[in-house]
């Protein structure tokens, strides 16, 4: 179980990330003085006219003006006709840039490859996921035994014809008779379940609709899930989300009569999970009233009418349940322990003060653990990349896992009583693999690897440490073609994220190898804000430390200018979600800096981002527009509110989609209608909204691609560079 109870609101989806493929090392990037000219003939000026209206907001005495209030208004028509003129205006600017059918053909192909994730062993079967290549979304397959023949299990492109609909959890019972499966439509974070046998693969009469931030967990013949209740007025896309219940549904009856375990009248803004053990012993239930931190609750299922024990009941701190080992539970927490320690809790003797020490922090911090084969698998963090460490169930170090290179690895979850599992691992070059391990011999095989069209041995990555505004040491990783010279020339696209305890791991990315192979820099910077180094590095980014996040960024873009890999007039900057947010407020304070902005589905207005859906949660991350003295924080470094009059902004395309209910468009809707209205022209300023999209999650194949298409043509055009040039002259 991860150390977050809320990972599913860490904000932290990056979107239009991919994979990889291959171009001769030797090609290099070139200005094309062929390409610029095509639309610098024209310059882009004209942006659809947005209405202002003469709202004005009084916070604590000052007087704020929300000229665009009405663009929060997702359902009303006036909204959808200027969202359909802003990427009419897009789509006309993007079609004319010469080479990005060449993007978007190249970009095919490099997606074109099998991906698969690691088995899983229910009942008889192994199941797995698997993408043929560009399929829009991946399949679940099983066999019995890991080399018996395939079949499918649950095809998710069959859900929707135009592959929008996606799959999110599937849970087998403890007997694995029976399949729970969530799916999403449009992207939506609000969840429909259904019911398989898993015999004959057929859909039963169950149906369960407006689940949201829940996992389902079995228990005899049903589950635990958390839910809303049903939207009554206005969009259930933003409509403020309070009242989470959990309730159990007993197979073949109607959700009607699903039974209320678990609810908070008193606090509408609490989030209630549901999860049991897998002996089906002990249902845990933890309650949030942000995206960390928890209380912790323990009811033994085995006894009728059983009371609901209170483990924790505080919110300044984490507990997650790994597993229970009879009447013992195994629990990661980060109490007296800022890097996470795991803890043994007698229930019989619950209090505090009987709480035992199983594995003591260390200098690494400890993401999660599982326990498979009579170990506790534990997985570290070292400097951002994974450390695997392995330990007997009294909490003694036996060894640690070897891994093929320093980057991410993940998975180890089985049964108790599985004596072999599989987990993942993948770096910047190195595409996601996975690894068959026998537990009791500490022995790793690989069981399967990706075969994509690119040399990976013609990259590399380094970590640097560089040093942010105030003296802090903060890590980013680098990866660029071997011989890189170091010319100030080289164009760069910078990423962070910096929030919600959210760490940036190393990844394979198919997308951002179009940008590697054609000589680009890609830079990861580890700022403040995440969990790279622990709590006390999250909360150094958080609320009134929220500018060093910033700081964090800057100084790394900076670095890399020095350093002599690329130019302000080269380098790119990226972020998503939170690191939307970390894009508009870095590019509103350091205009110069940057050449082109990447914001996508950002928190842009950071006085209102706790009126809508979820937002609320992440008030103790940032703050709240209802505090005066955080007030005064947030509109520091708002972006809506801190973009000046008269001032080139980098060229910025912002990106969002219509059914974001997690960070709503609304946030990227006012965004850019505030930089078209007073940023000083010379540089593009466009938005692009994707339909029958969300935040990020379950994005289909073919929109990955046309999004990632976009998002370097745009990048490439504004830095007067053709990735194809030097190819074209040859």
């Amino acid at each position: 179980m991860r150390k977050a109870s809320l990972y599913w609101l860490a904000s932290a989806l990056l979107v239009g990330a991919g994979c990889k493929t291959s171009s001769p090392a030797s090609t290099p990037v070139s200005d094309a003085k062929a390409a610029a000219p095509v639309m610098a003939s024209k310059p882009f000026t004209m942006y659809p006219k947005t209405k202002k209206t003469e709202h004005v907001d009084t916070y604590h005495g000052f007087q704020v003006p929300d000229p665009y209030r009405w663009l929060e208004a997702d359902t009303a028509q006036e909204v959808a006709d200027w969202v359909k003129a802003q990427n009419e205006v897009t789509f006309d600017y993007l079609a004319r840039i010469p080479f990005r059918g060449q993007i978007k053909e190249r970009l095919t192909k490099l997606w074109n490859y099998p991906k698969y994730g690691a088995p899983f062993k229910e009942g008889d079967y192994y199941y797995f996921y698997k993408n043929d290549g560009l399929q829009n979304q991946a399949v679940l397959y099983r066999q019995k035994g890991l080399n018996g023949a395939p079949e499918v299990f649950l095809d998710p492109n069959k859900l929707s014809s135009d592959g929008t609909t996606s799959l999110g959890s599937v849970a087998f019972s403890k007997d694995a008779k029976y399949a729970v499966y969530t799916t999403s439509t449009g992207g939506s974070d609000w969840r429909d379940a259904y019911v398989l046998d898993v015999a004959t693969g057929q859909k039963l009469s169950d149906e369960l609709h407006w689940i949201k931030f829940s996992g389902t967990s079995w228990h005899k013949d049903g589950f635990f899930y958390s839910r809303y209740d049903e939207p009554t007025k206005g969009s259930k896309l933003a409509n403020k989300n309070e009242y989470h219940k959990v309730y159990y549904h007993k197979i073949g009856t109607p959700q009607s009569q699903d039974q209320l375990i678990w609810e908070d009248r008193e606090h509408p803004l609490r989030l209630l999970f549901a999860s049991t053990t897998q002996d089906e012993r002990y249902l845990v239930l933890t309650a949030s009233e942000g995206t960390s931190n928890n209380s912790l609750y323990v009811k033994d299922l085995t006894k009728a009418n059983s009371p609901i024990l209170p483990l924790v009941e505080s919110f300044d701190k984490e507990y997650g349940v790994v597993e229970n080992i009879g009447d013992q539970l195994v629990v990661l927490t980060n109490q007296g322990a800022p890097k996470y320690k795991l803890i043994q809790i007698d229930l019989k003797k619950p209090q505090p003060a009987h709480w035992k020490t199983l594995v003591p922090e260390t200098g690494h911090v400890l993401n999660y653990a599982t326990l498979v084969g009579g170990r506790l698998i534990l997985n570290y963090m070292k400097d951002a990349a994974t450390l695997v460490r392995v330990h007997d169930t009294a909490g003694k170090w036996l060894h640690d896992v070897q891994l093929p290179t320093i980057g991410t690895a993940g998975g180890f979850g089985g049964k108790k009583e599985d004596k072999t599992v599989f987990y993942t691992f993948t770096s910047y070059t190195y595409p996601s693999a996975i690894y068959q391990y026998e537990v009791a011999a500490n022995k790793s095989t690989l069981f399967r690897k990706a075969e994509v069209d690119v040399d990976m041995d013609a990259y590399e990555t380094r970590q640097i440490f560089y040093t942010s505004k105030d003296g802090t040491r903060v890590p980013m990783f680098i990866t660029h073609k071997k011989g890189l010279q170091l010319n100030g020339n080289n164009p760069t696209y910078l990423y962070a994220y910096g929030g919600f305890n959210s760490s940036q791991t190393p990844g394979f990315s198919i997308s951002r190898m179009l940008w590697l192979e054609n000589g680009g820099v890609l830079a990861i910077a580890n700022i403040r804000g995440g969990g790279e180094y622990g709590e006390a590095w999250h909360k150094a980014g958080m609320t009134h430390n929220k500018q060093n996040v910033f700081d964090d960024f800057i100084a790394a873009a900076e670095y890399l200018v020095n350093q002599k890999y690329t130019s302000s007039q080269k380098l790119a900057i990226a972020g998503g979600s939170n690191g939307g947010l970390l894009i508009g407020a870095v590019a509103n304070q350091r205009p110069d800096l940057f050449k082109v902005a990447l914001p996508a589905v950002g928190v842009m207005d950071m006085l209102r981002f706790h009126k809508f859906t979820i937002g609320w949660a992440w008030v103790p991350e940032y703050g709240s527009s209802d505090d005066a003295a955080q007030f005064q924080n947030l509109r520091q470094f708002s972006p809506v509110h801190n973009i000046k009059e008269g001032v080139q902004y980098p060229a910025t395309l912002v990106t969002t989609a219509d059914h974001d209910d997690r960070v709503v468009p609304a946030h990227s809707f006012k965004y850019i209608a505030t930089l078209q209205e007073k940023a000083a022209p010379g540089n593009p300023y466009l938005i692009r909204v994707d339909v029958k999209a969300g935040h990020g999650a379950g994005k289909s194949t073919a929109a990955q691609i046309a999004e990632a298409t976009d998002i370097w043509s745009f990048t490439y055009f504004n830095m007067g560079v053709h990735p194809f040039g030097a190819q074209e002259q040859q």
